[in-house]
């Protein structure tokens, strides 16, 4: 983009040429030179063929902009201009120069480009160069180091960066509380594209003050950012940080309403900071809405991604969350339910055969995908006698609630010395396996049954294939065993990194993101879908569970309780409680069937795309149950609804 030489406006040409800063239509903003005699200091509307040197300064302007071949630029100055297609095409005239007050012709070589710029206080926004990095679906840029880098070269005196933030600092400090809390939000990313461009340019001393100046100013949830962030003092530390490029190649998003909105853009008019304007160019996407301007908590609630809020474009998909049309299996009746008899010595009388698996499902659920949309494998024999036996659970399942909680079964993994990284069970709740940071998993069997490996190939040979038992017949009851170590992976892992504080739902026939969901302080370790899939709850490191709305991309609850990272979230299998496990030794279970029902839609606006979230925590709250001193790192609901945890033993 094309700025003032220097970074000094000419106050005199502001007369002639007023620029606006506008919203180009997606939601960000954009400095729009406008007509240059839209509006005269009086109020009174001046056509487009005003002065002779207005005229000649939009010619101009028209003239160097097509000579760069700027066309999205040009277009956008011809329509707020009101001129013609070819308005622009005859020369600019010489007679027009200083002497008249005009600007003289730009020629091909743009001889004289910097005299006419010098009357711009803020052009228009630019096309990216033929160097740019090619722009990703999601509008953000590839992660070309050089390319990266090279965007901080732009910069200004960096003795004036600290009278620039403190000067914003100060504007937004005196605006009306219910405009501060929206505009606060610009604080952190102005400061970290700062202090990056001090870096990058050598201004090591600089960039050390100003750090140290306004660092505490940022809010508490970006602690870890900034220690990252203070640790690339030196331009050589930028080259291949990973950190960096996630907030070089992100454009921070910046919701904010028109109200607030409008009073930044005034402010940066009358300031004509160059500095901070570009920044905003180039590293923030403002996304406006109308109405009233959010709360402090409604912002804090969304906030704490690395990249600011998720666009509302990025959640207007079609996302389909409803459950397919189960195949139609018949099921037998059960031996207890024919032979049974009651407490007098009578055989009960036969149930009526139960309908068919489908019989709950026959009609297309509107919000699940269609079953073409995804073709899916005709089931197997073996799979239909799972879903059999996965239907005789669930007609035995206890009805869950806040008056009939989940009896809980916790599994310790005592002497765990190689170090429990993970834990998981089995859907039928058969077996349980935990990682182990030595390179093992390790298997156990939870019921009578033994562990077994398959019989030898030549064994294997002599076994009848058609036999209904086949899959007793292959294991070898020589090598039965509770457990079995599993080895392949040749060590540990020894890190991991987050930054997707994100939550992201994707497409898997597309593959594009469907939703972009924000609010959590931390990393996030736990996700969990409700049994209907309209639901969502996740957990982090900043203790807190967040529950989702899946069609909307909505937040619509809060469960605060935990004081530690939550590793395990579970759904009961009718999906009216949820459990969560914590680093703080504790399990919890929550009434999520009030949460969900007490969601008010009629809240959401599509202009805000946020509700009010109910402070009701407490109320959820069903219970905590406290182990002695065991993180809390998997759930699992059976069939049957008795809930299964399990973590390693920290003595």
């Amino acid at each position: 983009m094309a700025a003032v030489q220097d970074g000094q406006l000419n106050l005199e040409v502001e007369k002639d040429i007023k620029t606006e800063i506008t919203n180009d239509g997606s939601g960000n903003i954009n400095a729009n030179s406008s007509s240059p005699g839209s509006t005269s200091s009086g109020g009174k509307s001046k056509s487009p063929a005003g002065s002779g040197e207005d005229q000649q300064t939009l010619l101009a302007v028209l003239q160097f902009l097509k000579r760069n071949k700027l066309t999205e630029s040009v277009d956008i100055l011809r329509r707020e201009a009101g001129l013609s297609a070819d308005a622009d095409d005859s020369p600019v005239s010489e007679s027009a120069g200083a002497g008249s007050g005009g600007v003289p012709s730009v020629g091909a070589d743009g001889g004289d480009a910097n005299s006419l710029l010098s009357r711009v206080s803020i052009a228009t926004p630019v096309a990216p160069p033929a160097t740019a990095p090619p722009k990703a679906s999601g509008g953000e840029d590839q992660p070309d180091v050089n390319v990266v880098l090279s965007a901080y070269s732009q910069q200004g005196d960096p003795v004036l960066y600290p009278l620039y933030y403190n000067g914003l600092k100060k504007f937004i400090e005196s605006v009306l509380d219910c405009h501060r809390a929206e505009l606060s939000q610009v604080f952190y990313p102005l400061f970290v594209h700062m202090y990056l461009e001090l870096v990058y340019n050598n201004h090591e001393n600089e960039a050390k003050q100003f750090f140290e100046k306004f660092s505490g100013d940022q809010e508490c949830y970006y602690e870890e950012d900034l220690r990252i962030l203070s640790s690339m003092s030196k331009k050589e530390h930028m080259k291949g940080n990973e950190t960096m490029l996630d907030f070089r190649t992100s454009k921070f998003v910046l919701r904010i309403s028109r109200d607030s909105y409008q009073l930044l853009k005034r402010h940066l008019q009358e300031r004509q900071n160059n500095q901070i304007w570009n920044i905003i160019q180039e590293h923030l996407y403002i996304d406006i809405f109308d109405g009233m301007p959010r709360s402090k908590s409604q912002i804090d609630a969304m906030s704490g991604s690395l990249a600011g809020e998720g666009k509302r474009d990025a959640n207007k998909a079609k996302v389909f969350y409803g459950l397919l049309k189960e195949p139609e299996i018949e099921v037998p009746l059960d031996d207890e339910d024919e032979e049974a008899e009651n407490e007098e010595g009578k055989p009960k009388k036969k149930k009526p055969k139960k309908d068919s698996m489908g019989s709950k499902s026959k009609k297309q659920d509107p919000n699940a995908p269609q079953q073409t949309r995804i073709p899916l494998p005709e089931l197997k024999d073996s799979d239909k006698l799972d879903k059999i036996m996965n239907m005789k659970e669930a007609t035995k399942k206890i009805r869950l609630g806040p008056d009939n909680l989940p009896s809980i079964c916790f599994y310790s993994f005592l002497n765990a010395y190689q170090g429990l990284t993970a834990v998981d069970f089995t859907d039928d709740s058969s077996l349980i396996a935990g990682g182990f940071a030595d390179s093992t998993v390790r298997v156990w069997s939870v019921t009578p049954k033994k562990l077994r490996r398959v019989k030898s190939a030549a064994d294997l040979s002599n076994i009848d294939k058609e036999s209904d038992d086949v899959l007793e017949r292959i294991m070898d009851e020589k090598t039965a065993s509770e457990s079995k170590i599993l080895y392949g992976h040749s060590g540990p892992v020894y890190g991991i990194s987050f930054t997707d504080r994100t939550i992201r739902l994707w497409d898997v026939l597309t593959g594009n993101c469907v939703r972009i969901l924000t609010g959590h302080k931390g990393p996030i370790h736990s996700l969990a879908f409700s049994p209907n899939g309209k639901f969502m709850a996740s957990g982090a490191t900043d203790g807190r569970v967040l529950l989702w709305d899946v069609g909307h991309g909505l937040m619509v609850g809060e469960l605060k309780g935990h004081t530690d990272t939550i590793y395990a979230l579970k759904f009961s299998r009718d999906g009216e409680i949820l459990a969560s496990g914590s680093m703080d030794n504790t399990v919890k279970l929550w009434d999520t069937l009030k949460a969900f029902d007490d969601v008010e839609l009629d809240d959401f606006t599509a202009a805000t795309g946020h509700i009010h979230l109910p402070e009701n925590s407490q109320e959820l709250l069903l219970g905590t149950y406290m182990t002695k001193s065991t993180p809390v790192i998997h759930l699992h609901f059976t069939r049957r609804n008795l809930l299964l945890a399990a973590g390693a033993y920290n003595p």
